[in-house]
């Protein structure tokens, strides 16, 4: 069995600002380098055969930062990224529902569909566990990408999650692949403050 622990990145400015960011690559700011520097602190003492990321800065920088003092390489995966909200990137949650009234119930962008997303999230998943069997992995990345493996995956011993899940900044996932099943025993654990 593979175990990924797959976490969000810490936040940027755009989070502040409720701002769609999608593939536009923003830094980390000051508190989202703190949120990792406490999810490296949280997870000093578990073991990690690899660390994964988006190539997005805001999901490098983080990993990078966990994986600073375990010598270990960050291995960028382009497939890991963030939704493509297309035209709706740099919008703010205001003008996204002023401009899109039907974005208060349905999906969000004109770029990729939930369903793409997910296609997209899963493989790279699955190809991690398949390069690393019976590892444990660190995998930082974006929300939408941890909405689509916890809409795939057997929850808690239950159905799938709701693909509308909040999910905070450097909070962890716990993530077990057994033949391509995912089961999250453990769903956006906050890291100590």
């Amino acid at each position: 069995m593979t175990t990924i622990l797959l976490t969000r990145h810490g936040e940027t400015d755009w989070n502040l600002q409720r701002r769609v960011q999608g593939h536009v690559d923003r830094p980390l700011n000051d508190r989202g380098r703190e949120q990792a520097r406490a999810l490296a602190e949280e997870l000093r003492d578990e073991h990690f055969d690899a660390v994964y990321s988006s190539d997005l800065a805001r999901a490098q920088e983080t990993a990078a930062i966990v994986a600073r003092h375990r010598g270990l390489d960050v291995s960028t995966l382009p497939a890991l990224r963030e939704k493509n909200f297309g035209s709706w990137e740099g919008l703010t949650d205001a003008e996204v529902l002023s401009r899109y009234p039907a974005a208060r119930s349905g999906p969000w962008g004109d770029g990729e569909s939930t369903e793409e997303v997910a296609d997209r999230v899963m493989g790279a998943i699955l190809e991690i566990s398949e390069r690393h069997p019976d590892a444990r992995v660190l995998v930082v990345t974006h929300g939408g990408p941890i909405r689509a493996v916890l809409s795939r995956a057997h929850v808690n011993g239950g159905g799938n999650a709701s693909a509308r899940v909040v999910v905070d900044n450097c909070a962890v996932n716990i993530v077990e692949i057994r033949d391509a099943v995912l089961r999250v025993p453990q769903v956006d654990l906050p890291p100590s403050p």
